[in-house]
């Protein structure tokens, strides 16, 4: 089967500007769209997952193993966890074992602004920076005990709905109806941590009128996760449960599958609205050009190839559009922070989501011009030359 020259089509598409812009036009927006979704689920993914470390064993209170927040475990435990695992991780004899608190409370940047945000915000002692070894410290210190201090992640401003001016270093906000000072800043990139609110851990619980801890996050030397399982069982009085930091945060992933289930079935419904608008498009430039398609049948091109020639020409148009979406996605989408229950995390365009937004167009190209195309070949080649 002798096929038409692939130049034959590519200078067809600027037979008509205005439709060629169409075609390039909502073939962008379409893959824009299928980018974006796939940023998002990509980044919530990468986030939950890049938060636990599989080093890191997290002890929570028994019967609470699925939420930090609702975790009441007593306060002490972790200097008694300290003295009776051997294998922690230590350094100039500091043991790696960070007693901390997790809370969702409103925040407001004064006290007679009405509307605050809830934030997650996470009392802590000094060895959470030995456990948490993603959370750097960009700017100012970590809070002292007894202040009234604390340090906000590069991301808590969005969570406030707030510029980054406004958390700079010695600005005060309202937290537990009494006010903070801010002397530090930190980055915790691709966590969940990246938009909290630390504060020491002895000044929260008195803020927040608590005497348990959430929960103790430990780091693994020599020791296992079944010593630790093992010392939880021996001491049913403290009433904890055992898991690794990266099983919680796995969960958390399992726990929000059904919004990524949503967004991919809303950018789903959005491109098949745009395909069927494509396709109107399609019909209308194919059945214009009816008598040049019986002309090529009677030159001695099989309708198969003709066919083929039209399909390559919508999907060199909609590979355009694709190619202006992957950059806008890289370009505009790239790292954007998104909220969400825990916080906030930032889009991801990396090259999975870009070879998902590159199959759907070529998908939306093919798909589009098969259909109509076959359809204007349908008529007999008399009836084809004599169109009008």
């Amino acid at each position: 089967m002798r096929l038409l020259p692939f130049d034959y089509g590519v200078r067809n598409l600027g037979r008509s500007r205005v439709r060629l812009a169409l075609s390039v036009g909502g073939s962008a927006l379409m893959v824009l769209l299928v980018l974006a979704a796939g940023a998002f689920v990509r980044g919530m993914s990468r986030t939950l997952g890049a938060t636990g470390s599989p080093h890191n064993i997290i002890l929570l209170g028994a019967g609470s193993e699925e939420s930090i927040e609702r975790s009441e475990i007593p306060a002490g435990s972790a200097s008694l966890i300290a003295a009776s695992i051997p294998g922690i991780r230590t350094r100039l004899g500091v043991p790696y074992v960070s007693p901390q608190v997790h809370l969702a409370l409103p925040v407001k940047r004064s006290a007679d602004e009405r509307d605050a945000a809830l934030v997650v915000v996470r009392g802590v002692t000094p060895a959470a920076l030995l456990v948490h070894p993603q959370v750097q410290i960009v700017s100012g210190r970590f809070p002292a005990a007894g202040r009234d201090e604390l340090m906000v992640g590069r991301f808590a401003g969005m969570k406030l709905g707030v510029g980054t001016d406004q958390l700079a270093i010695g600005r005060t906000i309202w937290l537990s109806e009494k006010p903070w000072t801010i002397v530090g800043l930190f980055a915790a990139p691709g966590t969940v941590m990246d938009a909290e609110i630390w504060a020491p851990l002895s000044d929260l619980k008195t803020a927040a009128k608590r005497e348990t801890d959430s929960c103790i996050v430990l780091t693994l030397d020599t020791a296992e996760f079944a010593d630790v399982d093992a010392f939880c069982k021996q001491r049913p009085d403290l009433e904890l449960s055992a898991q690794r930091e990266s099983d919680y945060y796995a969960k958390l992933t399992s726990f929000f599958r059904p919004i990524r289930t949503v967004v991919w079935v809303t950018a789903l419904l959005i491109g098949m609205g745009g395909l069927f608008g494509g396709l109107n498009t399609m019909y209308a430039a194919f059945a214009a050009r009816v008598r040049e398609l019986g002309m090529l049948q009677c030159l001695g091109y099989r309708r198969l190839a003709i066919v083929i020639s039209l399909a390559e020409e919508s999907i060199v148009a909609t590979t355009a559009g694709t190619l202006l979406a992957c950059a806008a996605a890289v370009t505009l989408l790239d790292g954007l922070a998104v909220r969400f229950t825990l916080g906030a995390f930032g889009l991801t365009v990396d090259a999975a989501v870009v070879v998902i937004g590159i199959v759907a167009g070529v998908l939306l190209g093919l798909i589009g011009a098969l259909p109509p195309a076959w359809r204007s070949m349908r008529l007999p080649i008399p009836e084809s030359l004599k169109a009008i």
